[in-house]
């Protein structure tokens, strides 16, 4: 319990050490000339023609968003969210006197050419991105914007990135209005306003995986996959095979020798299924978007908001994403089997009964593969294999926040190009009977079965051959 505290106690002080870079990272913007970030538009405006600054107009603001939160707050609301919405106030408090200080400290900075303004709000934009994804991080609190914009989504049930996006624009028009009314023109909104909305969100989410070294000093189990529960001392462990893969390198061939060879169930197209039955989807809109990311760089924008892990609105990607990884771990807990993609390397990435395999081989090799194999036209199949390894290389790194492919993520990396898939099996087979002594396995137990029918096993057929490798 005392080490729980003192972990609670450095996510606090980080949080402050957040909020401030936040706070210097927004005074650099606005130093340098070219407008502010959306969230301090209209204090900015506010400032230029009022006697209170930038800092005492955004503790004002963020007050008054407060109170707009009641309306949208139920009474369970009230009740449960307390701590963070009473957080609101000190955080306000602290954020308009570092914006101030900031301001203050960064009096020196007066770009004159057009190419300084550029060069430093693009230093202003990476250091309120390095202040976000810090403050992501350490999730302990939310500021009153943020908030504001849960409530109004959690209460319209509209997808919290939307309802971000609609908040943002609204405050850069009232900012204009503002100033056209009281100052007869547009000034303290120009094109550095707009850069900021665009640029931090995907530099956050470059930055985000940097801040992994955190973990053990903040304690960030809340990010950790749940280890195996107890199963009895006499049942046998599970030993998960998980196959990631570059398009064209035989990642759910491989799965189904394995699958053959070891008596295992292959999770692949069964996936598809299984996920539509948690997640409520349709079976082809999973079909269609499982291992994508229809506008990553809207979902990076997105991603600048503090209140990305606050219990916000998910959108069907995400809900998709989250529907497979609790398959993922189900299964894992369950039975021993082999799963072919769905970031399962990342899934079970603390767990020490997985095998993690990485397929990859070279251009000419996929393209055989393709056109001999999956029946892609030879004057497509170049510009098809692009096509898939971006996308999954999007779609893992954006939910996972690690890079695809890393070597140091797997047990073995297989090059399909240059060793048969039959050698391969071998190889990972022995790697799984040596996995099962490890854990202490009895060595005639077999697999328990996912599901009640038969179907639901996901076991290798001829007719899974077809599907996307």
């Amino acid at each position: 319990m005392k080490t729980e505290k003192i972990r609670l106690v450095r996510r606090y002080l980080l949080f402050l050490v957040a909020l401030f870079i936040n706070a210097f990272g927004i005074a650099f913007i606005t130093k340098a000339l070219l407008g502010t970030s959306p969230i301090t538009s209209v204090t900015y405006v506010l400032s230029m023609f009022t006697p209170l600054t930038m800092g005492q107009w955004t503790i004002l603001l963020n007050l008054l968003f407060m109170l707009g939160e009641l309306p949208f707050m139920t009474r369970q609301d009230r009740k449960t969210d307390r701590r963070i919405f009473l957080l609101q106030i000190p955080v306000t408090l602290f954020f308009g006197l570092f914006i101030d200080s900031s301001m203050s400290a960064l009096f020196w900075l007066a770009p004159q050419t057009y190419a300084a303004k550029i060069v430093s709000l693009f230093v202003g934009c990476v250091v309120l991105a390095v202040g976000i994804a810090l403050e992501v991080k350490v999730n302990v609190a939310m500021a009153a914007g943020e908030y504001f914009v849960r409530a109004i989504s959690r209460r319209l049930r509209r997808e919290f990135g939307y309802v971000k996006l609609g908040f943002d624009i609204t405050l850069v028009l009232l900012a204009c209005g503002l100033s056209l009314a009281f100052m007869h023109g547009i000034y303290g909104v120009r094109e550095g306003t707009v850069t900021a909305a665009l640029i931090v969100g995907p530099i956050v989410h470059f930055i985000t995986p940097f801040y992994r070294f955190l973990d053990r000093w903040i304690g960030a189990e809340g990010t950790r996959v749940p280890g195996p529960t107890s199963r009895g001392g006499d049942l046998p462990r599970p030993v998960v095979i998980s196959i990631a893969r570059e398009y064209g390198s035989g990642g759910h061939l491989l799965g189904e020798k394995l699958a053959t060879m070891l008596h295992l169930p292959l999770y692949d197209n069964e996936f598809i299924r299984l996920a539509a039955r948690r997640s409520g989807m349709d079976e082809a809109y999973i079909l269609r978007n499982e291992q994508s990311i229809p506008s990553f760089w809207l979902k990076c924008i997105f991603a600048q908001t503090n209140g990305a892990r606050m219990d916000r609105s998910l959108s069907p990607e995400d809900v998709l994403f989250v529907a497979e990884s609790h398959i993922v771990r189900e299964l894992a807990d369950r039975e021993s089997c082999v799963i072919v993609g769905r970031c399962a390397d990342f899934v079970l990435r603390d767990d020490p009964r997985a095998v993690r395999i990485f397929c990859c081989t070279d251009p000419e090799s996929a393209r055989r593969r393709c056109i001999a194999e999956y029946g892609i036209a030879p004057e497509e199949a170049d510009s098809e294999i692009r096509r898939v390894n971006r996308n999954r290389k999007t779609h893992y790194e954006y939910y996972t926040g690690e890079r695809w492919g890393d070597p140091h993520r797997f047990d073995l990396i297989v090059n399909t190009g240059r060793v048969s898939l039959d050698d391969i099996a071998q190889a990972v087979a022995r790697l799984y009977r040596e996995r099962i002594a490890s854990i202490g396995n009895p060595a005639s137990a077999m697999p328990q079965a996912f599901g009640t029918a038969g179907a639901d096993t996901g076991a290798a057929s001829p007719s899974d051959s077809s599907a996307a490798v």
